[in-house]
């Protein structure tokens, strides 16, 4: 079968690699019908150096099941089924408690072995514990808003729920990316009365206008801080950072009022950061976030998806076949696209 592989920074290749095989009585195997460029691949794509590569790429897909293993259970062959961006089995004590992102036995996509959501298949590890079945067919309108269920919708929505989102809520989202516009729709979802979005990109912004937000600021820096300071009367008592960069938690610091909530979403890509007296602790900041677990949400959102009352599939606006990933990976890191969608 053929897959999108990495090499190192700037280039992705779709190669001829091993078919999929069950190993597993809790393995399932997966036709991918439908995947995506993620905004956490353009981190490697920007950085990876060539010793590291090659390396599988992807981690949201939606596909059919082609086999079972022996001890599956809530799939069988013919399944149209999404997959969240971490497998995981479902009973440990971690997915007990809603957080499959650190399951015992679990692991992510395109890493140790495991095959990447961008190729033509999938060998699923612990299928009854991943895969959630779709009632719709391989080729519905829905599939984009569908395929957000897998990792940008379940990671605003966890943004929004790690800051406490609530009806009549203020919060400050950082970033235009897909994850920001879905931390935006999904705070409007549970119920924030006002949201300022911070980004600069018009097309994004205005998508985010549509999504719920009610004020934008594109200033950055102080500027950017002043103004949504003046706007949110003092501060924001939730900021939601969907971005990953250290500017961006600095932002999140800056803006966030005294005794607020800095909920991280964006993969970080450092290390080291403030968290002392002139950034969190003189505050009383929370600081909460993390790797959604998409998984524990999947539920909750999918009948709002299906009845039409959220569209996150709205975030895609540019579709590739897989032989032409490289050129998705391309245009979203130039900013001549939001988020694309990957028809193997």
């Amino acid at each position: 079968m053929r897959a999108a592989l990495m090499y190192e920074a700037g280039d992705v290749r779709v190669e001829d690699v091993a078919d999929p095989a069950l190993r597993e009585p809790t393995d399932a195997l997966v036709r991918i019908t439908t995947a995506c460029v993620c905004g956490s691949d353009l981190h490697p794509y920007r950085s990876m150096p060539g010793a590291d590569g090659p390396v599988r790429m992807g981690h949201e897909f939606i596909g059919v099941v082609e086999a079972v293993g022996g001890e599956v259970r809530t799939v069988r062959k013919g399944d149209l089924v999404v997959a969240p961006f971490a497998y995981s089995d479902g009973t440990c004590e971690h997915c007990r408690a809603g957080l499959q992102t650190s399951c015992v036995h679990g692991g992510f996509w395109a890493r140790d072995g495991v095959d990447g959501g961008q190729g033509e298949a999938a060998r699923v590890p612990l299928a009854d514990g991943t895969l959630v079945k779709l009632p719709v067919g391989a080729d519905d309108a829905l599939i984009p808003s569908l395929l957000t269920l897998s990792d940008v919708l379940g990671t605003g929505h966890h943004a929004a729920v790690r800051g406490g989102v609530r009806p009549g809520s203020t919060v400050t989202v950082i970033g235009d990316g897909a994850v920001g516009l879905l931390s935006v729709l999904a705070a409007k979802r549970l119920g924030a009365e006002q949201i300022v979005l911070m980004g600069r990109h018009r097309a994004r912004t205005d998508l985010g206008r549509a999504f719920g937000a009610t004020d934008v600021v594109a200033e950055r820096g102080g500027e950017g801080i002043e103004k949504v300071r003046d706007l949110t009367g003092g501060g924001s008592p939730i900021v939601l950072e969907a971005v990953g960069h250290r500017p961006a938690y600095e932002q999140a610091y800056g803006v966030v009022r005294a005794g607020g909530t800095i909920s991280r979403v964006g993969a970080p890509q450092y290390e080291e950061a403030p968290v002392g007296f002139g950034s969190l602790f003189g505050l009383n900041i929370t600081l909460t976030g993390g790797p959604a677990p998409a998984r524990a949400y999947v539920e909750e959102l999918l009948p709002d998806v299906l009845e039409g009352r959220i569209e996150p599939g709205r975030v895609f606006d540019r579709t590739v076949a897989l032989d032409e990933v490289a050129e998705g990976y391309r245009a979203m890191d130039a900013r001549e696209a939001l988020k694309v969608l990957v028809r193997p």
